[in-house]
């Protein structure tokens, strides 16, 4: 579910595994051909100016690319290209604190303000912060993120106690842990919690914890740095009537709940260890993929859904200005895809594409 600062590309998200067609589940490899014209159909229709996948079927690995990695230019998009995950950051910020949970240092049952006193409303559980259920206001809603604003405080530092005091300026969406609803604030009390609880600023945590031990190189918490380091494809979108590259921002304004830079490849090797258990205790494990009449499709900071073809799939999808990831894998891991779509400043249709590419891939 990529749940957007801003809409970027056409929608990519692990909701489109309900697309109809799909095909029946079968253990059969997938088709690079198939994921190639799917990936050239996105390019050459709009739906993205670049893109780049990475896709594990079993013992069947590769990655692909179609479209350019910068506008006037045919320079191809770099297959290990970093790029920003958006929301995917949420599933890194869940885990951490999963991982405290299962030192005891957190009661998910618990109110928020057990640890962090008066932050929000007294009924709001550090399960519902994860799960998306506290009825916190969405932030980013208020925020002015149509192009032409979003330009004039595209490098502006944003604290996280700027952005909490938006959302509870605003009254609850709904009672505590009656409905669910997408809710960007509910991150960024997770990195306050985060913080409370290891003493450290959470990007610290969330190195210490996951990027270090799983060796993920290319991975980082960026801060207030407006620059992707190393290869990377650019994003645009068209700002006061002319294309503008949106590639650098400061990216605090997502700050806990979508600031965070990989490449398909860390990506993958972060879906493959959370799914196989190696960043969590079982208990823990069993949280994070836990649905409720509630919240049907979402765990503690991970999507949890079945195809019509009958494969589970989870993870997590994300974008912010310029990019906009999927991250999808099988719980067993067989089936994995990560995809990475830079925006264009004359964005068209790209039709069923990326439905093409989940059918392919997971059925």
């Amino acid at each position: 579910m990529g749940i957007r600062l801003v809409a970027t590309v056409t929608a990519t998200s692990l909701l489109a595994l309900t697309t109809a067609g799909v095909a029946s589940a079968d253990t059969t490899g997938t088709d690079r051909e198939v994921v190639q014209q799917a990936l050239d159909q996105i390019a050459q229709g709009g739906g993205a100016l670049g893109v780049q996948a990475r896709v594990t079927n079993g013992r069947q690995h590769f990655t692909a690319r179609a479209g350019k990695a910068e506008l006037g230019s045919d320079k191809p998009v770099p297959l290990d290209g970093r790029f920003r995950v958006g929301s995917i950051t949420k599933t890194f910020v869940s885990t951490v604190l999963l991982q405290l949970a299962g030192e005891g240092r957190v009661d998910l049952d618990a109110p928020v303000v057990r640890y962090l006193p008066g932050l929000v409303d007294g009924r709001i559980t550090v399960r519902q912060v994860l799960q998306h259920t506290s009825g916190l206001y969405n932030y980013t809603e208020a925020l002015p993120l149509s192009p032409d604003e979003f330009e004039k405080i595209r490098y502006k530092h944003w604290s996280p106690q700027e952005l909490l005091a938006i959302a509870t300026a605003k009254p609850l969406d709904f009672e505590p842990g009656t409905k669910w609803n997408y809710s960007n604030t509910n991150y960024v009390v997770a990195g306050l919690l985060v913080e409370e609880l290891t003493g450290k600023p959470y990007e610290k945590a969330v190195e210490q914890r996951i990027i270090k031990p799983l060796r993920l190189g290319d991975t980082e918490v960026p801060g207030d740095r407006p620059t992707i380091k190393g290869p990377h494809a650019h994003g645009y979108w068209t700002a006061n009537g002319k294309p503008s590259d949106i590639t650098r921002i400061n990216p605090s304004v997502a700050w806990a709940a979508g600031e965070m830079i990989s490449t398909t490849r860390d990506l993958d090797t972060f879906i493959v260890a959370l799914s196989s258990g190696k960043l969590l205790k079982p208990a823990q494990q069993q949280e994070i993929a836990k649905t409720t009449e509630v919240s049907p499709n979402y765990g503690l900071g991970l999507v949890v859904q079945t195809a019509p073809c009958g494969t589970k799939v989870w993870g997590h999808g994300g974008g912010i200005p310029g990019y906009s990831t999927e991250l999808l894998s099988t719980p067993d891991t067989k089936k994995r895809l990560e995809l990475s779509a830079t925006s264009t400043p004359t964005p068209g249709d790209p039709g069923d594409a990326f439905g093409k590419i989940l059918n392919e891939v997971f059925c």
